[in-house]
């Protein structure tokens, strides 16, 4: 018998001690001797002897002529019935006892068919638990090799990452890519890899290193840095890639991105779905394309510098958005834009056109401090919640046409330097412009549910 303590493991007994019924549960009677056989013939006759010798005599004394002879002829009937009776009482015996003897074996048979049945499903039992056992352990013993394969290719595919050749680098982000896309508990991780990646420094090649008069190691890092900047632009779209749902397959959810302080070339993320997006003084060279995004998490672009244009069309912020001192050196464009948490662009700096047409804020909007050197469009914006102004300059034109304002708006000691458009703007709860100035001059338009309707052409 061998049983084994781990619970997980199964109890192995012998089939013979499996529990059953007994072998019988009718008792055989015991078998007729030929001694026993040959008394009972025995005392038959002589009884039919006895009773005949009775009859014969004592009974037909005093009997003459016809009457002896009918009186010892029923002696001898009666003598002879006895001894026929006797027989054929023990043949009733002995039919009961063969009836006796054939009911106990069957019955003996069929316990002995249940017992086996018994043993044999025992058995089948015992099979069927060890080979479950045996499959759990396979599967345990695959899954590990599997996992260990994981994580070897992962350590493997970092470690390339690491290599001071390009091409090998390359090859390390594809493993990666490979790992996530069949694993889809490694996506986040893998999402961090590349987001490390992307945040270590970088510096741009210089056209300069590879001009004639350069020397050879000027030559060389040009080379370096050129071939670094091909990794990760690979590595920024495998993000992107991967983080748009209408591409189906290739999509995996809704990851988080932490890119702060990182150096992103023709960054793109458009049609992406993302968790958490932290871009906290990171360095956009070239265009940035946000358009169609969705942030379903807090999303941080504080101090980040834009350097070239920015796009944001139609994007959604499900979550607080931060733009705080954010610089952009381009055209920053949210035309579209719905911003359900926070939107906040304290202290912002848009050197080129800032367009916000028909963008939606459903909570506080706060342009406090922020400058506006071209073009800003606010035209068509909705302000569901507070939205403050308070200390922005307008250096170009600052167009709110149509814009609706449903809580709060201040623009309080707001600097108007071109022109101001407010028509058809609708302050449902009022409006601020405490030291607002335009054009050098005190810039006081009425509180008022429609500012055209009570200063037409206001400029």
């Amino acid at each position: 018998m061998e049983v084994m303590t781990d619970d997980a493991r199964p109890t192995t007994a012998s089939a013979s001690a499996a529990p059953g019924p007994a072998l019988s549960s009718v008792k055989r009677l015991p078998g007729l001797t030929r001694a026993a056989m040959w008394w009972t013939a025995f005392v038959i006759a002589v009884l039919t002897t006895g009773a005949v010798i009775m009859l014969w005599w004592p009974a037909t004394a005093g009997l003459t002529g016809a009457d002896l002879v009918k009186a010892r002829l029923d002696a001898l009937k009666i003598g002879l019935s006895i001894g026929v009776g006797s027989g054929g009482v023990v043949a009733l015996y002995l039919a009961w006892r063969r009836q006796h003897s054939t009911e106990a074996d069957l019955d003996n048979r069929e316990r002995a068919l249940a017992q086996q049945y018994e043993v044999l499903a025992h058995q089948q039992d015992v099979a069927a638990t060890t080979h479950a056992y045996q499959e759990r352990v396979a599967d345990d013993a695959r899954a590990d090799a599997v996992e260990r394969r994981i994580n070897e290719l992962y350590l493997k595919a970092v470690e390339q990452l690491g290599s001071d050749k390009a091409p090998v680098r390359l090859g390390g982000l594809y493993a990666l890519e490979r790992l996530a896309q069949n694993n889809e508990t490694l996506r986040q991780t893998i999402v961090n890899v590349f987001c490390a990646y992307l945040r270590m420094p970088y510096d741009l090649p210089d056209e300069q290193d590879r001009e004639e008069g350069a020397g050879a190691d000027q030559h060389e890092l040009y080379r370096e840095r050129a071939q670094e900047r091909e990794v990760r632009l690979t590595a920024q779209r495998l993000l992107n890639d991967h983080l748009r749902p209408d591409l189906k397959t290739a999509y995996w959810g809704e990851c988080d991105l932490d890119l702060t302080g990182s150096h992103l070339i023709d960054f793109t993320l458009t049609k992406s779905r993302v968790g958490t997006g932290l871009f906290g003084r990171a360095t956009f060279t070239g265009a940035a394309w946000f358009g169609g995004a969705t942030f379903t998490g807090n999303v941080m672009f504080s101090a980040a510098a834009f350097t070239g244009s920015a796009a944001f069309i139609k994007a959604t912020f499900a979550r607080p958005a931060w733009f705080s001192e954010a610089t952009f050196a381009d055209d920053a464009t949210f035309s579209g834009a719905t911003f359900t948490g926070a939107a906040m662009f304290y202290g912002a700096a848009f050197s080129g056109n800032a367009k916000f047409y028909e963008a939606a804020f459903s909570n506080l909007a706060v342009f406090t401090e922020t400058a506006f050197a071209a073009t800003a469009g606010f035209e068509g914006a909705a302000f569901t919640g507070e939205a403050t102004f308070n200390g922005a300059t307008f250096t170009g034109a600052a167009r709110f046409e149509g814009a609706a304002f449903s809580d709060d708006a201040t623009f309080n000691r707001a600097a108007f330097t071109s022109e101001a458009r407010f028509d058809e703007v609708t302050f449902r709860n009022g409006a601020s412009f405490e030291e607002a100035m335009l054009r050098n001059e005190h810039f006081r338009p009425p509180a008022a549910v429609s500012i055209r309707e009570q200063e037409p052409g206001l400029t």
